[in-house]
């Protein structure tokens, strides 16, 4: 076992759904590529790793699908035009109740490229209070923002890929290129600073950082280099962070006092020992499939199903 990473509490034996969080998953699309598999992944992953509720929030025409995917969740439907495009301005109320009702929200899977998805994104890390994993098609949307750290609110993890961290990278001006071994945890961190997030840069030893801190993943196998793995991740991550995080601190008390605020008990996680831990297990979970099955081959659903047993070492 790593011994730098915390342990996880154990479960209370008299807790309920309420007890153990709620992740909202924003994604989904209905037009040309229609994508559907990817929230419901997220939210498997996130029902795994123990959350009490996981809630697809997708595109009215694709949300039925959606939940034929991964049943064990409940569905909000995003209102949409003709074509199945998301309306920005009628899904504002849905994802502000999402937001208002969850411990964690995931944006970005399957949500496709339109010009909406990036009013979608910029909704969710606009509010305070619930932490945000933004993954996948929410990062190449808000790559397109000027000043992105100025809208940037919520207490967030971002999730980029290689591809997506060059993007963003470029948007924001973060000089180390993160394409190599030798230059990713510079990259992660100079990210990580200038956004004010964790930032969770994947790949052969994945890089969590906060921009003061950085940690290279030391478990992983070959395997996971198929689709929807990432996904898989992301709800690892929210379903973590809706267990184990503690929510901030009233807005308006002063800093001295917020500081002297306790945490509550069973909460002991912070936002970046939370993704540590999540990368960790995604990567343990990889190697049990592995040792059981063959060097290729994996499908996500199987990995999100071995999560479980992953995150068992860390108790």
């Amino acid at each position: 076992m790593t011994t730098d990473l915390p342990s996880l509490p154990p479960r209370d034996p008299a807790g309920h759904k309420g007890t153990f969080g709620t992740v909202s998953v924003i994604g989904g699309s209905a037009g040309d590529p229609r994508m559907i598999g990817a929230p419901a992944l997220v939210a498997r992953g996130a029902l795994r790793t123990g959350a009490g509720l996981a809630k697809l929030v997708m595109p009215a025409p694709v949300l039925d699908a959606g939940l034929v995917v991964e049943p064990s969740a409940t569905g909000r439907a995003l209102p949409t035009d003709a074509s199945g495009r998301v309306v920005p301005h009628e899904a504002a109320a849905v994802i502000d109740d999402a937001a208002d009702t969850s411990e964690c929200v995931v944006v970005g899977p399957g949500l496709g490229g339109g010009a909406e998805v990036e009013s979608l994104a910029l909704r969710v890390i606009g509010r305070e209070g619930c932490p945000v994993v933004i993954d996948a098609d929410a990062i190449n949307a808000l790559a397109r923002v000027p000043d992105l750290s100025r809208e940037l609110r919520a207490r967030a993890v971002f999730t980029p890929h290689p591809g997506e961290f060059r993007r963003l990278a470029e948007s924001v001006k973060v000089r180390a290129p993160g394409t190599d071994a030798s230059s990713r945890t510079e990259a992660g961190g100079e990210l990580a600073r200038r956004l004010g997030a964790i930032v969770v840069l994947k790949g052969a030893g994945t890089v969590v950082s906060d921009g003061q801190r950085s940690w290279t993943c030391p478990t992983g196998h070959a395997c996971l280099a198929t689709a929807g793995t990432g996904d898989v991740l992301s709800g690892v991550i929210a379903g973590l962070v809706a267990q184990f995080v503690a929510p901030p601190p009233p807005a308006g008390l002063p800093e001295s006092v917020r500081e002297r605020v306790p945490v509550p008990p069973g909460r002991p996680l912070s936002l970046y020992d939370a993704a540590r831990v999540a990368v960790w297990a995604h990567g343990r979970a990889g190697e049990l499939w592995a040792e059981r099955h063959a060097p290729g081959g994996l499908l996500a659903r199987e990995l999100a199903d071995l999560i479980p047993a992953a995150l068992g070492e860390r108790r």
